[in-house]
């Protein structure tokens, strides 16, 4: 199954308490152009996403959004300050013991001494975090895949169509070719008879030039290798992706053909088929720059 360059997929997941989100889209590029944006906060999973886009996308301009929504992860912490609390309530002891006083010091109390609590920002488990981004976007990627493959099987189908009809076209060059042959023979005939008059035409002498001018003329080699590169580029949408490149240098051998055989041509008929022989190529190019 060949693959669309063009394609769009997302997913959510959740990893250590963070809430993540991927959308992937994708348009026609002669290579691999990544781009993962993400917030700056997590930047070490960036390569690891874009080593899982190169795993499964091959060329194309690739948009990367990775979105994390931290509100419900819980990556605040309050920390007791141990050496500092216990030597408050040393002092308030040795106050209460000296001078005679109640020590009714309570935990909220002690609590309210200077910098016996202080709010900390968890530290992040990059590696697990990570893992859990890299998850959701592996389920982004098949779900880009698998848009991918629906556009890819309407490109397979259109192509064939096209060959179809280059087939046909192919075909009906063939068929037109001897009967320019055989004009031409008339036409000399006629022309050699209305010169020589009654001293006779050689019949050897007209065979001579009209093989001469239908080994100029002719376009087998061209339609053979026309209908081979058919075959190869059948072959070749059949077998699976990335062929992209490969369908580009083929195509550019279709119209070396097509082109050959318009200048070779003598017919009106022939050169309006070649007309649209090369339209029908054309279509094919177009359709195949969005192949992978």
């Amino acid at each position: 199954m060949i693959k669309s360059m063009t394609g769009y997929g997302s997913a959510k997941g959740a990893a250590e308490g963070l809430e993540i989100s991927v959308e992937l889209k994708s348009v026609n590029n002669r290579y691999l152009d990544t781009s993962v944006r993400m917030p700056r906060g997590f930047l070490f999973a960036e390569e690891k996403v874009k080593s899982a886009v190169q795993s499964h996308i091959s060329r194309g301009k690739v948009d990367v959004f990775v979105t994390i929504n931290s509100s419900a992860a819980g990556d605040m912490a309050v920390r007791v300050n141990e050496p500092l609390l216990k030597g408050y309530l040393e002092a308030v002891d040795h106050i209460a013991q000296e001078y005679g006083l109640a020590n009714d010091l309570t935990a909220l109390s002690a609590a309210r001494f200077p910098e016996v609590l202080s709010v900390e920002k968890k530290e992040l488990d990059a590696e697990a975090i990570s893992a859990g981004i890299l998850a959701v976007t592996e389920q982004a990627l098949e779900d880009f895949d698998a848009m991918r493959l629906r556009e890819g099987e309407k490109l397979r189908e259109d192509v064939l169509n096209r060959l179809d009809a280059i087939g046909a076209l192919v075909s009906a060059v063939e068929a037109k070719a001897p009967e320019t042959v055989e004009a031409y023979r008339r036409r000399l005939r006629q022309k050699m008879e209305e010169v020589l008059g009654t001293a006779g035409v050689e019949e050897s002498r007209i065979l001579a030039e009209a093989a001469i001018y239908a080994d100029h003329i002719a376009v087998d080699e061209e339609t053979v290798r026309l209908r081979s590169h058919m075959a190869q580029l059948e072959g070749m949408i059949d077998g699976g992706s990335p062929i992209g490149r490969k369908l580009d240098f083929l195509i550019q051998e279709f119209n070396r053909e097509a082109n050959t055989i318009g200048s070779k041509c003598q017919n009106s008929e022939i050169a309006y088929t070649v007309v649209e022989l090369k339209s029908e190529i054309e279509k094919i190019r177009e359709q195949i720059q969005n192949v992978e």
